[in-house]
């Protein structure tokens, strides 16, 4: 069954309502008002009426140059002179979008071989119909909100699975884990950021969006763990420091939610730190190295907590 998606229904009613409108008043090249507001409408409102006003000043400018190169002739050498110099002229005013657009103004003043009152009304009809229905039709933009809700539940779940393959792997030194749940969520966390932006986008008042800063906050935070796993392989000597913190982490793993509970836990590392200075210095060099791996690991977790205590939830 084929699938039909908000922006296409949009497209496809804003089109047929375009030409309608433009055929009621009786506007010659009435489908191109259809064409306009096929092109205008975007995937979201501040995107589409960037668009909007890009091809809305890129049509005034074409109208301009067909004005000065029709005085020479109706040629179609003529359109190719014209587009050589108005083409670079929207490049530099970054109205680009326009192109196309205005290019089938210009093509309508070549057809009827004046540039009389009448037409240039008649042009400028098809514009503000195109463009404004455009606009009427993108307003709705579907809530994303759900969505973002279900990326931000998806990559807590998988933050929890990998800690606790990191804590049985500090409690038992067996590693079994294939590690998919890092690069899922690295994926994951690169839609979540996509639709939050859309989102942002859809907001003309708000320049900010907290599921946004959420996302790169997990990412920054995805990229200390991938810098802890190798660490954590590497143990094989068994010292109480590790139970420690592989406790710690157990707990901190069932603490992985929107909320910000990073100052707690901070204060748990320091007084984990603190109680790791009162005990027996290392007797080999084995447990040597390990208790100073550990202690990396560590100072890691604080980096880690660090990220999120600098979060504030919106």
């Amino acid at each position: 069954m084929i699938k039909i998606g908000y922006r296409t229904a949009k497209t496809a009613i804003g089109t047929a309502l375009s030409i309608s409108i433009a055929q009621w008043l009786g506007l010659h090249n009435f489908a191109s008002a259809g064409i306009i507001t096929l092109l205008c409408i975007q995937v979201t409102k501040k995107k589409s009426l960037q668009t909007a006003w890009a091809r809305f000043l890129a049509c005034v400018l074409a109208m301009l140059f067909s004005f000065v190169f029709f005085q020479i002739a109706y040629q179609p050498w003529t359109i190719g002179l014209l587009l050589l110099t108005f083409i670079p002229v929207t490049v530099r005013l970054n109205i680009t979008e326009g192109i196309a657009t205005s290019s089938v103004i210009i093509l309508h003043f070549y057809a009827a071989k004046q540039f009389t009152f009448s037409v240039v009304v008649n042009e400028l009809m098809l514009i503000f119909i195109g463009i404004g229905v455009a606009l009427v039709v993108n307003v709705y933009m579907p809530s994303v909100e759900n969505k973002l809700k279900e990326y931000q539940r998806i990559v807590e779940d998988l933050f929890r699975i990998i800690f606790k393959e990191i804590v049985r792997y500090l409690r038992t030194n067996e590693m079994n884990w294939d590690g998919k749940e890092l690069a899922l969520a690295g994926d994951v966390l690169q839609q979540a950021k996509q639709a939050a932006l859309r989102n942002m986008e859809n907001h003309f008042l708000r320049n900010e969006d907290g599921y946004y800063h959420y996302f790169r906050m997990r990412e920054k935070q995805l990229e200390i763990i991938e810098r802890v796993l190798p660490l954590v392989t590497s143990l094989t000597y068994t010292v109480d420091q590790r139970n420690m913190i592989a406790d710690f982490m157990d707990e901190l793993s069932d603490a992985i939610h929107p909320g910000n509970t990073a100052e707690r836990f901070l204060r748990q590392l320091n007084d984990m730190r603190k109680q790791f200075e009162t005990m027996p210095l290392p007797k080999t060099r084995e447990e040597f190295e390990e208790r100073a791996a550990l202690l990396h690991l560590v100072k890691e977790l604080e980096q880690y907590l660090m990220i999120k205590s600098q979060f504030r939830v919106s």
